[in-house]
């Protein structure tokens, strides 16, 4: 997918009414993920973190409580899952706000969830 294309999508996520069991698999079809990464990830989820989903040599990303942002992508950050799958994304949200690390880049980002189209691409 080329960037217009994720933009759209993922101002679409965005835009709808937050749905906290469908965010992570919604962002990474956005991204271009395929119907059978999708399903393999809902299937075989190797995150150790509640409510997270991880994709190996990729992202780990969270939906969490209303306020429990920060505390949830220091728990991302912190999890030998994430060491381990090599993750250079990490995004933990609760529909309201969302904070976001590049561990490549080691950029941070804090934004209102409604931004995050404009921040996806860190």
């Amino acid at each position: 997918m080329n960037p217009v294309e994720i933009e759209e999508s993922v101002s679409r996520i965005a835009e709808a009414p937050f749905n906290p069991g469908e965010f992570p698999f919604e962002f990474l079809q956005a991204f271009g993920n395929r119907d059978v990464t999708i399903k393999r990830l809902r299937k075989d989820n190797r995150s150790d973190v509640s409510g997270a989903v991880l994709q190996r040599n990729n992202i780990h990303l969270a939906v969490c409580s209303e306020g429990q942002v920060a505390q949830t992508l220091n728990l991302l950050r912190e999890s030998p899952k994430t060491q381990s799958a090599k993750a250079r994304f990490l995004l933990a949200t609760d529909g309201v706000t969302f904070e976001a690390e590049d561990r490549t880049e080691d950029e941070h980002i804090t934004d209102v969830f409604t931004h995050l189209a404009d921040r996806f691409g860190f």
